[in-house]
């Protein structure tokens, strides 16, 4: 006489979990990971809600400082478009080291000074010193630091450091396109990032 036939337990629990997985609302917020870090495939500013455009590692050598992801009203794969798109935008930083604020703003003035006109830097010059006086209040970002630079229409820059919003907004777009050229302008701080916060790496 034929026994019935079971599934091993390993296997009617692992078809349990895919069964709970495909049965999840439309809302389960989905992730991106990118070495070990995770962004949200969604991000809401204001009323507005934007997509993840791209996300990638900065990376010198063995050293991994931190991965990016690039928040967009509607996604994109070329950097004018991104720089140019209106609506609120959002760079989000997910520290992978300790870094003194010192550095980033070096590396910040510098990567500016490399994508904008001396004219544009000039106009810039009183508001970066009042991005730069928040980033030296914060003092450290340590790993494991979440950093969002936010474009809220209206408002300008928004620095927010592990959620919490650090400073006022600093107002002007030109402001914010010549951050965001930092990381996808003619002379970024690392094309391979570049290339994946438009969206090469993924659809």
């Amino acid at each position: 006489m034929l026994q019935p036939f079971r599934l091993p337990r390993w296997l009617a629990a692992l078809l349990v979990c895919l069964a709970a997985a495909l049965a999840a609302p439309a809302g389960w917020a989905q992730r991106l990971v990118v070495d070990g870090q995770p962004f949200d495939t969604a991000a809401r500013i204001g009323n507005t809600d934007l997509k993840l455009n791209g996300a990638g590692l900065r990376q010198v050598a063995w050293f991994k400082a931190y991965a990016a992801g690039l928040y967009l009203p509607d996604k994109t794969r070329t950097a004018a478009q991104a720089l140019s798109g209106a609506g609120p935008k959002r760079l989000q930083m997910r520290m992978m080291q300790d870094v003194p604020t010192a550095e980033f703003i070096k590396a910040f003035d510098k990567g500016i000074g490399r994508n904008s006109t001396p004219a544009e830097v000039a106009a810039l010059k009183e508001r970066m010193a009042r991005f730069d006086q928040i980033l030296t209040q914060i003092g450290q970002v340590k790993k494991g630091d979440v950093v969002n630079l936010d474009f809220l229409p209206g408002q300008g820059l928004v620095l927010t450091h592990n959620g919490k919003p650090r400073g006022e907004a600093i107002p002007g777009e030109d402001l914010y396109a010549a951050f965001l050229r930092i990381f996808i302008g003619e002379k970024p701080t690392d094309e391979r990032l570049k290339a994946s916060l438009l969206g090469a790496a993924w659809s």
